[in-house]
C-alpha cells in the first residue's frame, strides 16, 4: 500500500492578466481555464489538505473573471471545511487582489504591489488619424446606443457619462466586498478606495494583508508540521507539456499579440 502523507497542503498557482478569453498558448487566464486544478485542490475524498495555499501574481483584468474564480474558491472551502491561504508575490492588484480576497489570511512580500482597488476603461481617439489616412468609417446600427463610444469620431458625453456609471457600480462591488473579506480594513483611509498601489508593509497596516512573508512553505511548516507535503495543482509540466508550450509560454520574450491581448483587457476591467 502506497504512503500518504498525513498533513499535505495544495497550492494553485493564479499568474497573468485574468482575461475573458484565453487563446492557445496565452499568458492570461480565466475561469474555465483555472477551475479544474481549483476543484482539485479542494477535492478530499483520498485526503484532506490542511489548507489550499493560492500563489497570487496578476495585474487584474476581467471583473467577471476574477468574481467567478473568487467565488467557487470560497464556495469550495465552505464546502469541505478547507482554510484558504492567499500568497501575493510581484503584484496582487485590482482584479489580482480581488483573488486574493479568496483567502481566510492575506501575506506579502515587503516588497508587493498591492490593492489598486477600481475599475477602468480605456480607448483611442483616432477621428483625426483617419482622416490623415483618407478612409472613411461607415457603420450601421439598429439601436441608437448599440456602439457607444466611437473611437472614429469625436466623444459625446452622454457615452463617456453611460460609462462612468457602469465603472462606478462595478467599483462600488469591489469596494463592498474588500470590507466584507477584510473587517480589520482601515475604510477611513484617504486613499484606500481610490485605486491606489501599497507595498507589502503598508498593506498591512491598512489592513489589506494580514501579514509580511516570503516564503510560503515556511509559513506552513510552522502552521501544519515539519513533515507537510506539498501539492501543486496545474497543468503537467513534462516533456510533452513543454513541447506544447514550446514557442508559446515557454517563450522569454513578449510578442505583440500578447501584449495587444493585455491592452485589450485593461481598457475595460480591473
Amino acid at each position: 500500500m502506497p504512503w500518504t502523507a498525513k498533513n499535505v497542503v495544495r497550492v494553485v498557482r493564479l499568474q497573468g492578466m485574468i482575461t475573458p478569453e484565453t487563446r492557445p498558448g496565452g499568458r492570461g487566464f480565466n475561469f474555465l481555464k483555472v477551475e479544474k486544478h481549483i476543484e482539485q485542490a479542494f477535492d478530499i475524498k483520498k485526503i484532506k489538505p490542511k489548507a489550499v495555499c493560492l500563489e497570487i501574481n496578476s495585474r487584474g483584468g476581467s471583473p467577471v473573471q476574477s468574481s467567478l474564480i473568487f467565488h467557487r474558491i470560497r464556495t469550495l472551502s465552505k464546502e469541505n471545511g478547507v482554510p484558504v491561504l492567499s500568497f501575493a508575490e510581484d503584484v496582487a492588484a485590482s482584479g489580482g487582489y480581488w483573488l486574493a480576497l479568496a483567502g481566510d489570511e492575506i501575506f506579502v512580500d515587503p516588497n508587493s504591489v498591492v490593492g489598486n482597488i477600481g475599475a477602468l476603461y480605456g480607448t483611442f481617439g483616432m477621428e483625426e488619424t483617419i482622416k490623415k489616412l483618407g478612409l472613411e468609417w461607415r457603420l450601421v446600427t439598429a439601436g441608437e446606443n448599440k456602439f457607444r463610444n466611437d473611437p472614429f469620431k469625436p466623444q459625446k458625453q452622454q457615452d463617456v457619462d453611460f460609462l462612468q456609471n457602469i465603472l462606478n457600480q462595478i467599483h462600488l462591488n469591489f469596494i463592498n466586498m474588500v470590507k466584507e473579506r477584510r473587517p480589520t480594513l482601515d475604510a477611513t483611509h484617504k486613499t484606500v478606495f481610490t485605486g491606489d498601489y501599497f507595498t507589502g508593509g503598508d498593506a498591512v497596516s491598512i489592513g489589506l494583508a494580514d501579514g509580511i512573508c516570503s516564503d510560503m512553505k515556511a509559513l506552513c511548516r510552522d502552521r501544519f508540521g515539519k513533515d507537510v507535503k506539498f501539492e501543486r495543482c496545474e497543468p503537467p509540466k513534462g516533456f510533452l507539456s513543454g513541447l506544447k508550450n514550446f514557442g508559446s509560454e515557454a517563450r522569454v520574450e513578449i510578442s505583440m499579440n500578447d501584449a495587444l491581448e493585455e491592452l485589450a483587457v485593461k481598457q475595460q476591467g480591473f
